[in-house]
Order: C-alpha cells, then sequence, then structure tokens
C-alpha cells in the first residue's frame, strides 16, 4: 500500500556559514543558529520559551531521496567501523529525507527561536516543532552499538572534549 503525505514549512533555519565550512560539510551544531517561524504560526509559540529543549523535524530538501536500501557502509565512513544498513545511521539520504534535531532553546524573540545544536543547514525548512518532554523521549535503559560509542569516542578525542563513557 502507498500512501503519499503533503507537509507544509512552518519556519525556515536561518545560521551563520562556519567558518571554513560549506554546505554539505561538516558543520558545528554547537554554533547558535535561528529558526524563523511563518507569523501565521506565531501564536503557537506561546509557552515554547519555558521549555530548555526543543524537537525540531525538518526537511532535507538539498538531499535526494533514496530509492534501495543499496549496499551496507560504515557509518560516517569511517572504515574502521562496522557496516551497516541505512536506518542504522543518520545519514540525510534517506527514503523520506526528514531531519530530527533536539537543541537547547536560548531564548525566544517573537516568532524566532535562538537555538544551539541544530544540526541543520541554513534555509532548511522547518516543518514542525514540539517541547521535548524528557519522561517521553528520554530512555535511561537505552544502548547503542559499541562501533557507535567507539566512532563518538573518537569525534570526542577531534573535538577536545572529555571523554564520557556511552
Amino acid at each position: 500500500m502507498k500512501h503519499w503525505f503533503r507537509i507544509q514549512e512552518i519556519g525556515t533555519v536561518h545560521r551563520p556559514l562556519d567558518p571554513g565550512g560549506e554546505e554539505g560539510k561538516y558543520f558545528d551544531p554547537g554554533v547558535e543558529a535561528t529558526i524563523k517561524i511563518a507569523e501565521r504560526w506565531a501564536d503557537g509559540l506561546d509557552g515554547i520559551e519555558d521549555f530548555s529543549h526543543i524537537v525540531v523535524i525538518f526537511y532535507l530538501d538539498r538531499m535526494p531521496r533514496r530509492r534501495t536500501a543499496g549496499s551496507w557502509r560504515a557509518a560516517e565512513g569511517d572504515s574502521g567501523a562496522r557496516k551497516v544498513g541505512f536506518f542504522s545511521t543518520r545519514t540525510p539520504k534517506r527514503p523520506n529525507p526528514i531531519g530530527l534535531s533536539c537543541p537547547r532553546l536560548i531564548r525566544r524573540d517573537r516568532s524566532n527561536l535562538i537555538v544551539r545544536g541544530l544540526d541543520a543547514w541554513h534555509g532548511t525548512p522547518v516543518i514542525d516543532i514540539k517541547g521535548y518532554y524528557p519522561r517521553d523521549e528520554s530512555r535511561p535503559d537505552a544502548t547503542v552499538p559499541d562501533w557507535l560509542a567507539e566512532l563518538w569516542q573518537s569525534h570526542d578525542r577531534e573535538r577536545g572534549f572529555p571523554f564520557k563513557p556511552y
């Protein structure tokens, strides 16, 4: 059975281009970004400023849709990592190019949400915003595979972050 859905943009991501970075390459999600919500939806933001974090769902508009599962590959092209299917990764190339991020909400300025930790390019269409509910979203008993914990530890070392056991 095949269903098609219509969704609409409610806002857009605005962020500075990272120094030395370019679209499609790594950028620092720790840089502040602004989510500009369309005025017609601004009243729907009332109360969002009381949350420390929000859930942002966005459309990966510059990514081609994945048409097949394709072959297994190492996450982020790390040759030492175990090869897995794309559903086990955060690759933006997906059957439905939808992105999800839970950035810290720094502040609200009318219909603008200033956030830190948003993993989306400048100009990315936002399709929904929700308050982050730790009781519902956080899973203290969740585990990740060893290959992912090792990849995270490698990233932490590269970025000079203190080691955290995952």
